[in-house]
C-alpha cells in the first residue's frame, strides 16, 4: 500500500513539472462560480482529492490560475454547501445551445456549446501530443486560392473553367460545369468533363476544338484550361472528432483543412489512423505524426465532394514524463517500440538518467512497475496505458576528490584508479611555502554517509616515512596554512609621524624601519624619548602591582641613519612619537571694528592679553564704543584641529545637550526648542568689559588671548532690539534714562503668554543680565546701547480634567467630614 502511495506521489510530482508552462498560462479570471453546476463543483472536488489536494489548496489553485477573490469566496461557499449536502438548485442549471455549421463563400459557422465547463486541474493532466495543432487559432490550414490550378484537380459540377486559345487562333471561353458535368463549347458542342482531372480535361477539349481550330493539330495554336470560381464540396466528419457533422468546404481543401474546421480528434480520437472514405472505400489513412515530427504531408490528400473522414478511437496510448524534451501522451502503433516513443518525445533532456526507464503498467487487477534498460528500448513493445518515467541523474559524482588549503591549485579532481594522498598533492602542483607540515586531515564519508576525519603528518607522508593514504570517492583533503593557525601580526605607530596607523609585521623590522614606513617624522617631532609598549606574556596575575605592558624609551637619529644597534620590534608593539618640547606653531587673533589697524595678529607670548593686542593695533578710534566690544572664542580645537595642545570640549558639549534632552523627555517643559538650546550651549561669545580692561590693563578683567579669538569693537550703537513674547518685536532708538519696561512698551507690551519675571537682556559685548523680583515688584536690568531684550514664553499649563475636579471635590468633602468629626 505504501508502495502504491509512493508511485502516486511520483506521478503527481512529474505531472506538475511537465505541465508547469501550461499551468502558468491558464486564465480563469472570467469564470463565474454562479454559472457552474453542482456536478461541476463536485467534479473539481473529486479531482482535487485524487491528487491529494484539500479544500484550501483547491482555493489556492483557483487563485493561481487567475480566479478573482470574490469568485474564490463563492467557490468556498459552494464547496461547503456540497460538503454539507445542500445543493444549490439554481446554480445547477446548465444551458446548452447548438448552432448549425454552414460554410458558404469561405464563411464558416460552427456548433459551439455555451455550457460553462471549468476544470481547474486541466493543466495538471498530461497533454495529448498533436491536440494543440487543430486547437491553436494561430495555425490555419485554409487553402491558397491564388495558386496555379493543380493538374490532378478533379472537375465537378459548378466549377468554372477558363479556356484560352492563343497562337494563330485567339479565343477565350468562360464556361460553368452543369450538374451533369458538361460544358458547351462554341462551334463544338457539349463536352463532358465531370470526373476528369484538369490534365485529362485539357486533352479532351483540345481534341474537340481541333476540328474548329486546325492550328491545334499543327501546334501553331495552344489551349490552356484553368479554374475560375471554385466550387464548394460537402464533407462529413464522423467518429471521435471534437465537432462532428457535415461541413461545406472549398474544393481545394485537404484533410487537414477539414480537421482544422472541426477541431480535430477529441480526447479519445486517433491521430495515427484517420480514414478518408470515398465511394464506400478507404482511399487514404492519414497519420498526423508524420506531419508533426517530420513535416511530411504525403497522406494529406485533396478532398472531393461527399468524402467522409472517419476518426476512430485510439488503440494504444502511452504517457512519457520526466526528463524528456516533449512530455505528453503519445499514440503508438502495434509495430512501434519504446525507442519510437522516446523519439516522439524529442529524446532525453540533458539531465536524464538514460540507463533505464521506469514503466508503470496496468494489469487486470492492479498496477505494476517495470524497469526497462537501455538495451531493450528497441525491442520493448509499449502497451496501452503505460506510463514511462524518465528520472534525472543523481546529484553526486562517482569519481570526485577535493583538496583545499595551502596548495597551488586547490579544487576538485578526478579520482583515478589507485590515487593516493601524495598523488593528489602532486595534481594540485604541490604545497605552498606557508603550508603547515605537522598535520593535515581528510574528511571522508563512511558507508552510511556519516562523516569521518583522518589526520596525517604532511611532511612524513611526502617524505615517505609514513604510509601513503589511498583516497576514496568524495574525500576532501585540507592542508592548512601557517597564517591560518595564528593571529595576523600587526604593528602600530602613533604621534608625530606623517602616516600613523597599523602596519603588517615583518621579521627583523627595526624602529627606524617602522618610522620610515609611516612616512618619517613630522616637523615638530622629536627623535628622542620615543616610547615602545610591548605585550606582557608572563605577568604575575596574583600580584597587585603586576606589569601590564613592557615599556622602552629609545632615542634614534633624526635622519634615520643606520648607527649603533637597532631596536628590533616584535608583533603587536605600539610606537609613540611625541612632539618636541620647544616646538610651537604660530597662533593668531583677529581684530575687527573701531581700532586704528584692524586685522590678524600673531600672538607673541603665552601671556599676551587683550590690552596688549589693542595697544599693538594703535588703540581705539574716536567713534569706538568700548562698552559694546565683544570677544568671540570658538576654541583652538576649531581653529586648528591639528594643534595637540588644544583642549577638545566637543564631548562635554554633547553631554550637556544629551542631559537637556533627557530632561525634556522626562516632562520638563521649556519655551525654546532643543536645537536653539544646543546653539546656546555652544555659544562662542565671552562677555568682556573693554572699558575696564583699558582703564586697568593686566587686571583680572584683561583676559589672555588664545588662538582663533575674534575681538570686535563696534562704533557707537543707537538702537535696542526687543524680541520674544511682545506684541510687535522690533528695534527701538536708544534714549538715555529710558527704562526696561518702556522699551518693552515701545514694542507693544507683553503678550498674554509672556513670562515677565523671566525677561532678560543681552548686551552688545555678549554678557547677559536677568531681571529680579522683590515682593510684588519686578526689577529689570539697565538698558544700554546695542542691547537685546528677550521675553520668554510662559510654559503651558495643563487644564484640570473632569476626573481631576471630581477627585478634588472628593478630597475636600473628606477633609470637611474630618473637621466636623473633630469639632464634635
Amino acid at each position: 500500500m505504501n508502495f502504491k502511495k509512493s508511485i502516486t506521489a511520483i506521478l503527481f510530482l512529474f505531472a506538475v513539472l511537465i505541465t508547469q508552462v501550461a499551468f502558468s498560462q491558464s486564465n480563469y479570471s472570467n469564470v463565474k462560480v454562479d454559472e457552474l453546476s453542482d456536478a461541476q463543483i463536485r467534479e473539481m472536488i473529486s479531482r482535487a482529492e485524487s491528487i491529494g489536494y484539500n479544500d484550501a489548496q483547491l482555493e489556492q489553485m483557483a487563485k493561481a490560475q487567475g480566479m478573482k477573490a470574490e469568485e474564490v469566496e463563492k467557490l468556498r461557499a459552494r464547496v461547503a454547501k456540497i460538503r454539507s449536502g445542500k445543493e444549490d438548485q439554481a446554480a445547477s442549471k446548465a444551458q446548452e445551445t447548438d448552432k448549425g455549421r454552414q460554410f458558404e463563400g469561405g464563411t464558416q459557422g460552427r456548433r459551439d456549446s455555451t455550457t460553462t465547463k471549468v476544470d481547474l486541474f486541466e493543466s495538471l493532466r498530461p497533454k495529448i501530443f498533436g491536440a494543440e495543432l487543430f486547437a491553436n487559432s494561430n495555425i490555419s490550414f485554409e487553402p491558397n486560392f491564388r495558386m496555379a490550378t493543380p493538374r490532378n484537380y478533379v472537375i465537378g459540377p459548378d466549377d468554372e473553367l477558363l479556356i484560352d486559345l492563343s497562337g494563330d487562333n485567339e479565343a477565350d471561353y468562360k464556361l460553368k460545369v452543369n450538374p451533369e458535368g458538361i460544358i458547351r463549347l462554341q462551334y463544338t458542342g457539349p463536352v463532358s468533363v465531370g470526373g476528369l482531372t484538369i490534365e485529362q480535361a485539357i486533352a479532351k477539349i483540345r481534341t474537340k476544338l481541333a476540328g474548329t481550330y486546325p492550328g491545334l493539330r499543327t501546334g501553331r495554336t495552344s489551349v490552356a484550361v484553368n479554374l475560375g470560381n471554385i466550387r464548394s464540396i460537402k464533407i462529413t466528419l464522423l467518429g471521435e472528432v471534437v465537432k462532428p457533422g457535415s461541413y461545406t468546404l472549398s474544393s481545394l481543401s485537404t484533410v487537414f483543412n477539414a480537421l482544422n474546421a472541426s477541431g480535430g480528434p477529441n480526447m479519445n480520437g486517433s491521430f495515427r489512423k484517420i480514414q478518408v472514405i470515398r465511394g464506400n472505400k478507404i482511399v487514404a489513412t492519414v497519420d498526423v505524426y508524420d506531419f508533426l515530427l517530420n513535416g511530411i504531408q504525403k497522406t494529406n490528400i485533396r478532398l472531393q465532394d461527399q468524402d467522409v473522414i472517419n476518426i476512430p478511437v485510439y488503440q494504444s496510448r502511452v504517457e512519457m514524463s520526466g526528463e524528456v524534451k516533449r512530455p505528453a501522451l503519445f499514440e503508438v502503433l502495434s509495430n512501434e517500440s519504446l525507442a519510437d516513443v522516446i523519439r516522439f518525445a524529442g529524446g532525453f533532456s540533458n539531465e536524464a538518467y538514460t540507463a533505464q526507464i521506469k514503466v508503470l503498467q496496468n494489469t487486470n487487477k492492479e498496477r505494476r512497475i517495470t524497469d526497462v534498460t537501455a538495451e531493450k528500448f528497441d525491442t520493448y513493445g509499449p502497451l496501452n496505458g503505460d506510463k514511462y518515467i524518465v528520472e534525472g541523474i543523481l546529484d553526486r559524482f562517482e569519481n570526485r576528490v577535493e583538496i583545499a588549503g595551502a596548495v597551488f591549485r586547490p579544487g576538485k579532481f578526478e579520482l583515478d584508479k589507485g590515487l593516493t594522498l601524495k598523488g593528489l598533492i602532486a595534481k594540485a602542483d604541490g604545497l605552498k611555502e606557508d603550508a603547515f607540515l605537522n598535520r593535515g586531515y581528510i574528511n571522508r564519508l563512511n558507508a552510511d554517509n556519516t562523516l569521518a576525519l583522518i589526520s596525517f603528518d604532511v611532511a612524513k607522508v611526502l617524505a615517505g616515512t609514513d604510509q601513503d593514504i589511498a583516497l576514496q570517492r568524495e574525500d576532501r583533503v585540507t592542508i592548512s596554512s601557517l597564517f591560518d593557525l595564528r593571529d595576523e601580526y600587526k604593528l602600530s605607530i602613533q604621534g608625530e609621524v606623517r602616516a600613523p596607523g597599523d602596519f603588517d609585521y615583518a621579521d627583523n623590522m627595526t624602529l627606524a624601519d617602522m618610522i620610515q614606513l609611516a612616512g618619517g617624522f613630522k616637523e615638530g617631532a622629536t627623535p628622542n624619548r620615543i616610547e615602545i609598549s610591548r605585550r606582557v606574556r608572563n605577568s604575575d596575575s596574583l600580584s597587585k602591582s603586576a606589569i601590564t605592558a613592557e615599556l622602552f624609551t629609545i632615542n634614534i637619529d633624526k635622519n634615520l641613519r643606520l648607527e649603533g644597534d637597532p631596536f628590533i620590534l616584535k608583533p603587536y608593539d605600539i610606537v609613540t612619537v611625541r612632539n618636541s618640547a620647544g616646538y610651537a606653531i604660530q597662533k593668531q587673533v583677529k581684530l575687527e571694528g573701531e581700532v586704528l589697524y584692524p586685522g590678524v595678529y600673531t600672538i607673541s607670548s603665552k601671556d599676551e592679553r587683550i590690552s596688549d593686542l589693542i595697544k599693538r593695533a594703535g588703540g581705539l578710534t574716536p567713534i569706538a564704543y568700548a562698552e559694546g566690544a565683544s570677544l568671540k572664542r570658538p576654541g583652538a580645537e576649531k581653529v586648528n584641529p591639528d594643534d595637540k595642545n588644544a583642549i577638545d570640549n566637543k564631548e562635554e558639549e554633547n553631554k550637556k545637550f544629551l542631559s537637556l534632552k533627557r530632561a525634556q523627555e522626562a516632562g520638563v517643559k521649556d519655551t525654546l526648542h532643543a536645537d536653539v538650546e544646543q546653539k546656546l550651549i555652544q555659544s562662542d561669545l565671552v562677555g568682556i568689559s573693554l572699558e575696564r580692561i583699558l582703564h586697568k590693563p593686566h587686571s583680572r578683567y584683561d583676559l589672555i588671548v588664545e588662538d582663533g579669538d575674534l575681538i570686535r569693537v563696534p562704533r557707537q550703537l543707537q538702537t535696542v532690539k526687543v524680541t520674544g513674547e511682545v506684541l510687535n518685536p522690533n528695534s527701538i532708538v536708544y534714549l538715555p534714562g529710558k527704562s526696561f519696561k518702556q522699551y518693552v512698551n515701545g514694542a507693544g507690551g507683553f503678550t498674554t503668554s509672556a513670562l515677565k519675571k523671566g525677561a532678560y537682556i543681552k548686551y552688545a559685548n555678549g554678557s547677559v543680565e536677568a531681571g529680579s523680583k522683590f515682593l510684588f515688584f519686578n526689577n529689570f536690568p539697565k538698558v544700554r546701547p546695542g542691547a537685546e531684550i528677550l521675553v520668554p514664553k510662559r510654559a503651558e499649563r495643563e487644564r484640570m480634567s473632569a476626573q481631576g475636579w471630581i477627585g478634588l471635590g472628593t478630597a475636600l468633602a473628606s477633609l470637611g467630614a474630618i473637621i466636623v468629626s473633630l469639632l464634635r
